[in-house]
């Protein structure tokens, strides 16, 4: 019996030492801290957002504004903005080289910007409408003299390899010099003459005809040949 009794006093938990009720307070007293923080910085995100709810719906009821800056804040506070320029129908973009100078931009859906302008923007400029169409305009022209340019140094386009060769062992020697006398060349309208350009006959057609052509020559000549003997 006496072990028994002595077994259940060993199992109950012993009265806490000063030390570890120091401890306990300690922890207790960090813990409301922690919590009271947390529910300061709720209040705070909380008071933002209608901040920013508000100034959102002043902009959107301007007429006269077209996009809006704001000053440099930081990453939650910048969450904040997006999230409410999104509800409200807004385009919202972040610029700044580093994170204690980034800031927010607001636009309306009317007025959102373009590459050139955002690209300004993230290089730290500001944006300039009228410098922006002058610099366009230039390199449109830019592009325009360099296409004519190179239109007007361009060679001319002639055959690299002799005509009556290319052909010679397909149609013989003969008919293909008359073939080369036929397509050569015309200084005065480029690599290939006026009547030819007219021609839409294929290069294996005016050969056929050359050819006919000679057959019916050695024929004529033939004939003739027989008839005098």
């Amino acid at each position: 019996m006496a072990d028994l009794l002595g077994s259940i006093l060993n199992s109950m938990e012993k009265p806490p030492t000063v030390g570890d009720q120091e401890s306990r307070r300690k922890a207790r007293e960090q813990a409301a801290r922690i919590k009271k923080m947390e529910e300061a910085e709720k209040r705070k995100k909380a008071e933002f957002r209608k901040k920013m709810e508000k100034e959102v719906s002043d902009f959107i009821q301007d007429s006269s504004q077209q996009k809006r800056k704001y000053n440099p804040m930081g990453k939650i506070e910048r969450s904040i903005l997006h999230d409410v320029a999104e509800v409200a129908g807004l385009t919202s973009f972040s610029f700044g080289e580093d994170e204690e100078s980034r800031y927010v931009m607001l636009f309306k859906k009317e007025f959102a910007p373009s590459d050139e302008e955002l690209e300004a923007y993230r290089k730290g400029e500001e944006w300039d409408p009228q410098l922006a169409e002058q610099r366009r305009r230039l390199k449109e022209q830019a592009a325009l003299e360099e296409a004519a340019s190179s239109q007007t140094k361009k060679p001319e386009t002639c055959p690299n390899s002799n005509y009556r060769d290319k052909y010679s062992h397909l149609i013989g020697t003969s008919a293909a010099k008359d073939a080369a006398h036929t397509l050569e060349a015309n200084r005065a309208y480029g690599c290939v003459p006026v009547a030819n350009k007219r021609d839409t006959r294929s290069i294996e057609e005016a050969m056929n005809e050359i050819r006919a052509k000679k057959r019916q020559k050695r024929e004529d000549d033939t004939g003739a040949h027989s008839s005098s003997s």
